[in-house]
């Protein structure tokens, strides 16, 4: 990256202190990328304030996700919101949020790079993902990779970059946690954000190293009282096809268009 995009984004790395042998891990993979960046001391579940604390909206966590939330889930999702006020607070219109477990892949700085040349066609991209998401490719940002709505369900937040925009909307409407980070975060038809991914993704995710936060099956209810949790999910995914179809069309109309445009400069 040459130092103008470097002026416009900065890297923070969501880390505990209590886990310095993940953050030696992203450090590695960062300096040997060249990627200037901060640690964010994540928040720690086992010390949280009663002000933290109180950002958990338990019974509407119980109905939309089927299952009592963690401790661990309150802190990671606070940790997402305390990089954004970072980003506010500092100089940069661009931040890349990962969080200790990341791996990080050889395109990662060109597909930035990539990113920041097309800024007005997305406000957060992610880079990593559990689920394929159902892309819907309509711009390459790099080699080999693409700029991409989303028609499915794509969880997993352990690497995106986000604009100044996104940060502000995400600090004034995330609160209270009602669902985990990645559940929420992707909702672009509630926060009014072009929320998209770069597909194949470049970064993924740290198998080997074990999650900080409780597994979910020994907290989920039983499926008789998980109904009001189906319904809220199938309702969700309804507006995450029809927000998907309709950025998808315009991206698309607006690459031919660009396109169109081109040709007769080529000329």
């Amino acid at each position: 990256m040459d130092d103008t995009l470097h002026r416009s984004l900065h890297t923070w790395v969501i880390n505990l202190d209590r886990a310095p042998e993940r953050l030696a891990r992203v450090r590695a993979q960062l300096d040997a990328l060249g990627l200037p960046w901060t640690r964010l001391p994540a928040v720690d579940a086992r010390a949280l304030t009663p002000a933290q604390a109180a950002s958990l909206d338990e019974a509407a966590y119980r109905r939309k996700h089927g299952m009592a939330s963690s401790a661990g889930e309150l802190g990671c999702y606070l940790s997402h919101i305390e990089v954004m006020r970072a980003l506010l607070a500092g100089p940069h219109e661009y931040a890349l949020v990962l969080e200790d477990d990341v791996l990080l892949h050889a395109s990662l700085p060109a597909v930035l790079q990539g990113l920041l040349a097309c800024r007005g066609r997305w406000d957060v991209a992610k880079l990593s993902a559990v689920h394929s998401g159902t892309p819907v490719r309509y711009l390459e940002v790099a080699p080999g990779h693409w700029l991409a709505v989303m028609l499915t369900r794509c969880t997993g937040s352990s690497a995106y970059v986000l604009n100044r925009r996104a940060a502000e909307a995400y600090v004034a409407g995330l609160l209270p946690m009602s669902l985990p980070y990645d559940h929420v975060f992707d909702q672009g038809w509630r926060f009014g954000l072009k929320f998209r991914l770069v597909t194949p993704t470049p970064c993924g995710h740290d198998e080997v190293i074990a999650s900080t936060i409780t597994s979910t099956a020994s907290r989920k209810f039983a499926k008789w009282r998980r109904l009001r949790t189906y319904a809220y999910r199938f309702g969700n995914e309804l507006r995450r096809v029809r927000y998907g179809l309709v950025h998808a069309l315009r991206e698309r109309w607006q690459s031919r268009r660009s396109r169109a445009s081109a040709a007769p400069a080529r000329a």
